[in-house]
């Protein structure tokens, strides 16, 4: 349904996107996860037709943006990050016209605008003005307005901006469901509990870069190679800390922090954590504590996208 293959976008001497392929079916919820300036509204811009690539291609609904731009972009509903609207006009009133602008008679334009407001809980907002609401309200007339057509994709931009916990539920409820109706639904964030609640796979970019995709399970198993050990020692931990770093111990080349009588092993394999409570039980230093800390999603997140930040 979505598909994108080596998209490119420099802006200049800046490079916003390398080659960044990815692709959401029907029925999947992608989400694109990423720290500010990742390239996430880049590419969800270049998706909807607003932005033409440097290089690369994709296709919406098996139609080349750049080839069939008029053809792809009715099979695409895109929510912005900063949803704006005329401010004079209704909300009941806005929604019509867009409707309308989308191909709707009339009569099908008031038909799709009322259900969207009753469906998205603004049934009382119609006649306020588009200037008068709060950044949540203004959302969901955004994301109203996205899905009058009933369109195939959903390009959605930061969209939980603005909303309330209660509205962030009824937000996620409803994407879930249209997933369930066939929808490829692709939504960016930089707020890791927001995708690990709504999205069935994950695509990470940092620096315009593709740093891992894959589904939250796979990502997950995939870093639990770089779990952390927790020691706790009665005394001397000084001198495992040495023992540690001899070349004989099998975490001689790993990270070891210590505070107190605790520390911390950032363990680079299976391999090497399997190695390690045989080395400390021949040691002759008495072990309180040996607890293997499970790496988070965050951690998942943190560790790809910190390096390059501090180059």
């Amino acid at each position: 349904m979505i598909r994108a293959e080596k998209l490119t976008k420099k802006y200049g001497p800046i490079q916003a996107l390398s080659e960044v392929s990815f692709q959401v079916s029907p029925g999947e919820i992608l989400g694109f996860l990423g720290p500010n300036g990742a390239g996430k509204s880049t590419a969800i811009k270049i998706l909807c037709s607003y932005l033409p690539p440097t290089s690369g291609h994709a296709q919406i609904d098996g139609m080349d943006i750049l080839d069939h731009s008029l053809k792809a972009r009715k099979s695409v509903g895109y929510l912005p990050e900063n949803f704006q609207a005329p401010p004079e006009l209704r909300v009941f009133e806005y929604l019509q016209f867009r409707s309308c602008l989308k191909g709707a008679t009339r009569k099908e334009a008031r038909r799709n605008a009322g259900y969207w407001l009753e469906r998205l809980d603004l049934a009382d907002r119609v006649q306020q003005p588009i200037a008068s609401l709060s950044k949540g309200l203004k959302q969901r007339v955004g994301l109203a307005d996205a899905l009058l057509a009933d369109p195939k994709a959903l390009l959605l931009d930061e969209p939980f901006g603005g909303l309330d916990p209660l509205q962030r539920d009824d937000f996620r409820t409803l994407l879930k469901e249209l997933a369930r109706k066939g929808k490829a639904i692709l939504f960016s964030s930089h707020v890791l509990p927001e995708v690990e609640n709504l999205a069935d796979r994950v695509h990470v970019l940092h620096q315009g870069v593709t740093q891992a995709d894959g589904s939250l399970a796979e990502l997950s198993r995939k870093h639990q190679a770089n779990a952390s050990v927790l020691l706790r020692v009665a005394s001397q931990a000084g001198n495992l800390l040495h023992q540690l770093k001899q070349e004989q111990s099998p975490v001689h080349a790993c990270a070891i922090h210590q505070k107190g009588n605790t520390l911390t092993i950032q363990t680079p394999s299976f391999e090497a954590r399997k190695k390690l409570l045989p080395f400390l039980a021949e040691s002759e230093i008495e072990l309180e504590m040996f607890h293997l800390l499970q790496p988070t999603l965050e951690d998942l997140f943190r560790d790809l996208v910190q390096p390059k930040e501090n180059q």
